[in-house]
């Protein structure tokens, strides 16, 4: 085990030319980031999971209520065995072979069973009060780490001169205020990690999934290497637009669709400008030219640069999609649906009862538009969300 950790802790692949750990041992003079300071994101990471617990059960749900936030889920299936056995144990989706046999077994026609089976499908998504519940929380505490984030940036010399990153690297001392913001910010995303397996379900899944691994990766490698001054300037700009994406959502599930149409184009707009403008002039531009010119070469230098360029490629892929949504809001003159992380649409998933072949009984239709399970940026009205 020594072996291993000490062929990974390789001095020559982490640190710059003539730099060893032992130089950024923390001394009774100066602090500097330790590996050993990232376990506190695990406990913390529990802690901010409990308290959005708490918060979306006592403040946002009431909130939500008050603002008569829809509270019921989606319309129910009517009950039946064969076709519940058929949707949990075989497929949610039944081809056209299987939905003419279940015909013939129930005598209802195919239109009715397909209905049945989106009803049954719906019926697992969230409620509009959970996702308003979520926004919220998440709204609160974007807003919280971003108005940090801004507060402890105009204070210091690198948020207007990115060379000063670079400026006595690696020997710059790790300062109290730094070490919160990236452990506060580190936790949260591990609790992201763990919580959106049970979150609201999303069609990109993967896509954030991988968000999430490279982003806490970037954290971890960065404060390990105390390449932290280039890393707050980079969890600050990203935490810009996902507040006013959060507040377009509520705004949405409070039907104030005005409101939410021009926060969502807000936050296309700071979206855009900040992740493919900003990012790459600014974070990048330091990166991958200004820190080589102050330091030269070394191997961990490109694992930094190749995370931060495939964060940027997935800016680029979500920028498509809001631009594309944008678009449809502007040529419509209200917001359409959004391809990026919609779950399954319910526009025509009509609340049905089956009808017999032999019975020919009345089918009622609802819009599902407060059931609409979306978490992509818009979908039908709905804001979704990216990060």
């Amino acid at each position: 085990m020594a072996g291993i950790l000490a062929w990974f802790w390789n001095e020559r692949f982490w640190l710059p030319h003539n730099v060893t750990w032992a130089d950024l041992q923390s001394t009774e003079e100066a602090a500097f980031p330790q590996a050993e300071d990232l376990y506190l994101a695990f406990p913390l990471a529990f802690c901010i999971f409990m308290i959005r617990l708490l918060f979306e059960r006592f403040i946002a749900k009431p909130c939500a209520l008050g603002l008569k936030v829809q509270a019921n889920g989606p319309q129910k299936a009517q009950p039946n065995a064969i076709l519940e056995k058929v949707f949990t144990a075989i497929t949610k989706h039944p081809d056209e072979k299987r939905l003419e046999g279940l015909s013939k077994q129930l005598d209802w026609d195919v239109r009715s069973i397909q209905r049945w089976f989106r009803h049954r499908r719906n019926q697992e998504k969230p409620s509009t009060l959970t996702k308003f519940c979520e926004s919220m929380w998440r709204f609160t505490f974007y807003l919280y780490i971003f108005t940090y984030g801004v507060r402890f940036l105009k204070k210091t010399p690198w948020l207007w001169n990115t060379r000063q990153c670079w400026n006595g690297y690696p020997y710059q001392p790790l300062m109290p205020d730094l070490h919160y913001y990236y452990i506060v910010e580190l936790s949260f995303y591990w609790s992201l990690m763990f919580s959106q397996f049970i979150d609201i379900k999303r069609k990109d899944f993967g896509i954030m999934f991988t968000h999430h691994i490279v982003t806490v990766t970037l954290i971890t490698f960065s404060y390990v290497t105390n390449l932290t001054r280039v890393g707050t300037l980079t969890l600050c700009l990203h935490d810009a637009a996902d507040v006013v994406l959060e507040a377009a959502k509520m705004a949405n599930y409070c039907k104030c669709q005005k409101l939410s149409d021009l926060l969502f184009l807000t936050f296309a707009i700071v979206f855009i400008v900040s992740r493919l403008g900003i990012y790459p002039l600014w974070i990048l531009n330091t990166t991958l030219f200004e820190l080589y010119e102050a330091l030269g070469n070394f191997p961990a230098l490109w694992v930094f640069n190749v995370l931060l360029v495939i964060l940027q490629i997935l800016h680029c892929f979500w920028s498509y999609l809001i631009i594309k949504a944008a678009y449809k809001a502007i040529s419509k003159g209200k917001v359409a649906k959004d391809d990026r992380s919609d779950i399954e649409s319910s526009s025509d998933e009509e609340e049905t009862v089956p009808r017999s072949k032999t019975q020919h009984s009345t089918i009622s239709t609802n819009g599902t538009s407060g059931a609409n399970g979306t978490n992509g940026y818009l979908t039908g009205g709905t804001c979704s969300e990216e990060h």
